[in-house]
Order: C-alpha cells, then sequence, then structure tokens
C-alpha cells in the first residue's frame, strides 16, 4: 500500500480551483477539450505525458443559438474546415412513413403579421440562412421545412403565440440548444419553430437550500458556470452542455454522467412553469422539496419532449461542490470483470462515488483513430474494457485512502489488469475526454446508427456481442455507456448509410431489448426516431392512456406532432 501511495499522488484541488472548475469550463486553459495529456502509468509506475423525406413526406450539425462545441470549436466551424465530415447523413426507424397531418393550417401573411405584433420585428426570423439551421438537428440527420422561427423572450408571449396557433390550427416544434438524437427537437414539415434561447434569465438562487430557480433557455454550461462561482453543481452533466439548455433537458428528462450519484431529474426538479396547447400558462413552479398536495402534475411535463406543453421555467435542486476529486481509468479483462468492479465499487465507495462509466476497446480505438491530441493511457496494450470511475467527497485524506484501498482489492482480485490514476487536473481531464469523445469520434468515422438503451446491466453487453455477429464485417459496432445505471450506448459505425445495416439493426435491437424487459430509451427520449417503437417498451394499455393525456391537454394535437406517440394515435 505504502508503495502505491508513493507513486500515485492522489488529486489535490485548493477550495479555489477543483476539478469541476476545469472539467466543466471549456474556456479555461486546462479544460478537457484543449488540454495536454499526461497520465500515470498503473498503479505503481513512473508518471509519464501520454498524452429523408422532403414535401410532405419526411425526413441532417447544430442551432445557430447554441452550437455544439468540440475542442474548443463548434460543429458548424468544424464542418467550414473540413475537420468534420458534412455530408448528409441518413436516418434509422423508418418502417412508416410519415405523413402531414392535413388538420394543420399552413402559414400565412396574417399570421407573420400577428407574431410581429406580439414579438417585435428582430424576434419573428424568416431569413433561410437561419431556418435551415433551426430545420435541421445538429447529425443532419433530421431536417424540417419550417418557414418562420419564433424567439419569444418572455412566459407571456409564449402563451400568446400558443394560444394563437391553437386558435389558427397551426402545429408548433419547441427547440432549445437542438442537441437531441432522435428528431425531437425539429419540424417534420412545415411547424413553427417556437426557440427558447432568449430566455435565458436566472431567476434566484437560494445559498441555503441550494435550489436554482431560472427560465428554460438557459444554456446547461452557463448554470454550471453560475453555480460554480455560488459554490453548488449542477446535478446533471452532459457532453453537450454547451449548447443544451435547461427547458429540453427537463423536457426529455436527460441523464448524463452524474445520474448514478444524484440520481434523475425527476428527483432533481422541484417545479416548473409550462404553457399548454391553449396559451393557458401552468405553475407548478415550486421550491419546496416537500409537497404532498393532490397529483404532483411537473412529471407529466418532464420527459414529455413537449408534446403537453412548453417548459418555461424551471426550479431545481442543486448540490453543494466538493473539493476532492479523484478520476481513475482501469483496464479489465472482460466484460463481467466490469460488472464486478461495479459491485465492488458501491460497497467500497459508497457515498463518494460520482460517475462509473464503461467503454470497450472499439471505442477507445475510434477515439485514437480519429481526435487529435488523444493518447492510449495504458500503453503499449490494448484492453478489451476500460472503466472510469470518479470519486467525489469532502474529505481529501479520507478519499484518498478510501480509493487507494479500493484500487488494491481491485488488482488483488483479478478485476482490473491495469490502470491509471490521474495526478493533475488534466490528466483527469484527459480521461474524460475519451470517454465523451466517443460521439466525436464516431461523427468523423462516417455513418453511425445510434441506439440509446437501458438494460439490466448483466444483459448490456451481450446485445453488442449478438449485433457483431449479425453484421460481421459490415460495420464497427461500439459499446460504451453508463454502466452505473445501466445504460448502453449501442453505436454501429460504417462508411457509409446502407439499407441493408438498418435491416439487420432494425427490428432486431428493438426486439431484443423488450424481450429482456429494456427500454428502448434510457435518457434520449423517442422523438421522430422511436415514435412507432414504443410498444417495444410499453404496453398497449399505457400508451392508450398516454394518448389520452395528450388528448386531454392538447385537443388539437398541435404541440410537436409525430413525436413520442405512435403516428397511428397523433393522426387519430
Amino acid at each position: 500500500m505504502e508503495r502505491v501511495r508513493a507513486s500515485n499522488r492522489l488529486l489535490r484541488y485548493s477550495c479555489n480551483k477543483s476539478l469541476f472548475d476545469r472539467r466543466y469550463n471549456p474556456s479555461s486553459q486546462n479544460s478537457i477539450h484543449n488540454s495536454p495529456s499526461g497520465y500515470s502509468h498503473g498503479f505503481v509506475n513512473k508518471c509519464g505525458d501520454f498524452h429523408l423525406y422532403n414535401g410532405n413526406h419526411k425526413w441532417s450539425v447544430q442551432t445557430c443559438f447554441g452550437f455544439l462545441r468540440y475542442r474548443g470549436e463548434t460543429f458548424r466551424d468544424s464542418v467550414e474546415k473540413g475537420s468534420l465530415d458534412s455530408r448528409c447523413r441518413g436516418f434509422g426507424s423508418l418502417a412508416a412513413k410519415v405523413e402531414r397531418n392535413p388538420s394543420f393550417s399552413t402559414l400565412n401573411a396574417d399570421d407573420i403579421s400577428y407574431f410581429k405584433g406580439v414579438l417585435g420585428e428582430k424576434t419573428v426570423v424568416q431569413e433561410e440562412e437561419r431556418l435551415a439551421i433551426a430545420n435541421t438537428d445538429w447529425m443532419h440527420k433530421y431536417k424540417g421545412s419550417s418557414k418562420l422561427l419564433l424567439q419569444p423572450q418572455s412566459t407571456e408571449e409564449v402563451s400568446q403565440i400558443l394560444k394563437y396557433c391553437n386558435s389558427r390550427c397551426l402545429a408548433v416544434v419547441p427547440q432549445g440548444g437542438n442537441t437531441g438524437l432522435v428528431g425531437g427537437s425539429v419540424p417534420v414539415f412545415d411547424e413553427v419553430i417556437i426557440n427558447m434561447s432568449l430566455m435565458n434569465n436566472i431567476i434566484s438562487f437560494d445559498q441555503v437550500s441550494g435550489i436554482l430557480v431560472c427560465e428554460a433557455g438557459c444554456i446547461l454550461e452557463n448554470l454550471m458556470t453560475f453555480l460554480d462561482n455560488q459554490g453548488f453543481i449542477m446535478p446533471l452533466d452532459l457532453g453537450a452542455k454547451g449548447s443544451c439548455q435547461i427547458g429540453g433537458n427537463v423536457s426529455t428528462n436527460a441523464g448524463g454522467l452524474r445520474l448514478v450519484r444524484y440520481g434523475s431529474l425527476h428527483g432533481n426538479v422541484l417545479g416548473i412553469e409550462a404553457v399548454l396547447a391553449d396559451g393557458n400558462v401552468i405553475d407548478m413552479l415550486g421550491t419546496l422539496r416537500k409537497d404532498n398536495t393532490g397529483y404532483d402534475l411537473k412529471h407529466l411535463f418532464i420527459g414529455s419532449e413537449g408534446s403537453l406543453g412548453i417548459v418555461t421555467k424551471v426550479s431545481i435542486l442543486t448540490p453543494p461542490k466538493l473539493f476532492s476529486v479523484n478520476v481513475a481509468f482501469l483496464a479489465c479483462q472482460d466484460y463481467f470483470s466490469c460488472q464486478k468492479l461495479l459491485v465492488e465499487a458501491k460497497r467500497k465507495l459508497g457515498e463518494i462515488l460520482s460517475a462509473f462509466e464503461f467503454l470497450d476497446s472499439q471505442s477507445l480505438d475510434l477515439v485514437l483513430n480519429h481526435l487529435d491530441g488523444i493518447r492510449n493511457p495504458l500503453p503499449p496494450t490494448m484492453h478489451n474494457f476500460y472503466v472510469l470511475i470518479e470519486t467525489t467527497g469532502s474529505d481529501e485524506t479520507y478519499d484518498r485512502q478510501k480509493l487507494e484501498a479500493f484500487l488494491l482489492h481491485a488488482m488483488e482480485a483479478g478485476l482490473v489488469s491495469d490502470g491509471a490514476l490521474a495526478q493533475d487536473i488534466n490528466q483527469a481531464s484527459s480521461f474524460w475526454r475519451i470517454r465523451e469523445g466517443v460521439p466525436e469520434a464516431l461523427m468523423k468515422a462516417g455513418a453511425v446508427y445510434k441506439y440509446d438503451l437501458s438494460l439490466p446491466v448483466e444483459k448490456m453487453y451481450d446485445l453488442v456481442e449478438e449485433m457483431r455477429k449479425r453484421l460481421s464485417d459490415s460495420a464497427n459496432i461500439i459499446g460504451y455507456g453508463h454502466l452505473g445505471d445501466g445504460n448502453l450506448h449501442l453505436n454501429i459505425s460504417a462508411p457509409q448509410y446502407d439499407d441493408r445495416i438498418l435491416m439487420q439493426i432494425e427490428p432486431f435491437v428493438y426486439e431484443w431489448t423488450s424481450k429482456h424487459r429494456g427500454s428502448i430509451s434510457a435518457e434520449h427520449g423517442l422523438g421522430l426516431m422511436k415514435a412507432n417503437e414504443i410498444f417495444y417498451s410499453k404496453p398497449t394499455d399505457t400508451v392508450t392512456l398516454m394518448a389520452s393525456i395528450k388528448k386531454m391537454l392538447d385537443p388539437k394535437g398541435i404541440l410537436n406532432p409525430y413525436k413520442v406517440l405512435p403516428h397511428s394515435f397523433s393522426s387519430s
């Protein structure tokens, strides 16, 4: 144990500069996006510097209001500079063609005049360039044909917009940072886009309780920065934090990297304000942790993807920022060892465990080959599986001893075949860069079919292996995700989109997930991509009840049509 301690200094941070300060701030000199690599290889070795439909049938990297950023540049910049492939990307889950609902009206000049009277000229957008961006998701996978984008600046303006659209039977699509992966935040046809980016004010923050109240258009990373200055953190962390907005996070019940520690937004969101399809404002913006008076209706809107109402304000419980942070990057011989390591981590690290991520060798190989400045943390060998563990606590000495004891036990038990313990902020950021860089590397590799699944932990990787058998050499199958909460990100990477590959993937991936009592959407939502596949995870009676709730709250079906519920339900 003394040898371990001597050769592996754990991360030590003062109260002024914690790991959170750097990891969650891309503008930081040592942020995950631009820091040099540096690792301590193994536990006893020296530290080294290792670094489509169109018309009336539907269905492409960014949003003009908040761009996804990687390595300090937006996806748009990357495309223009040629560092990201900008070719048109295909899409999956198209078993049924989507027909435009004939009951919806089409936009006319009187509508434009009304909206300009309510919002003013500048926030009623008709410019083709801005509309082209807002009509397209960041993966260039889904593309609508909306002719109008509205940018309300208050709940009252959202209310007036919806009241008018409902009276005219104009379909609308709420839009935040437009970082979704299932086509939920872009039009399918000509729906009016209601972008929430200008509603970005922090309303209040209680230093005693840690309760934050803000508008829906606040960018997640901006909230992180604000809270960091107050000595708190967001309970949610996503790779798209530089672009995604809290309203969209809540509307999709986003999960992310901290769920194993802080739970889902159903537990952290204390209240919301939402505007219904008819313009009525529902004030559920409570700031109490205990309120057992009647039905807790806010949960209907968390995860409803804007199909029941538009979230305009959020109150959320935020935990205090802790300054003892440690990150380890470990290698495992097989998936069973990853599972056992998770069990041991929960038992032996307990309350300080804040993240438990896994990726297979194919994931690491993809990152090494497609992203600049990243090196294998455990050279020269490529191992079958890798686990990233983060601990967060308040007592540096206690946390250090606890993690050291766990790592020593894991090595002696044969659960870990190699490992690197971060020595400073740069090294910790480099570890996280590998895990968070997998989606970017997939984009650069070519066509990608993405599946976000919840499965029993012991079954998660079985699906990856099954897909490799089905597709053989025709595609590269990547498996990674949030092992701590049973969330697999299954990605099928190919040189180009191919219907023959898609037919091998679907519906098999959904059938397999359903057979093992999993969910076809762990954290990305259903959107357009999976709306017709909901029956793989929910029984007919449950979906019928969902449809009746939708009908009650949105009788004309104008809110984000063709999403979440099966198209047969939404058109009836």
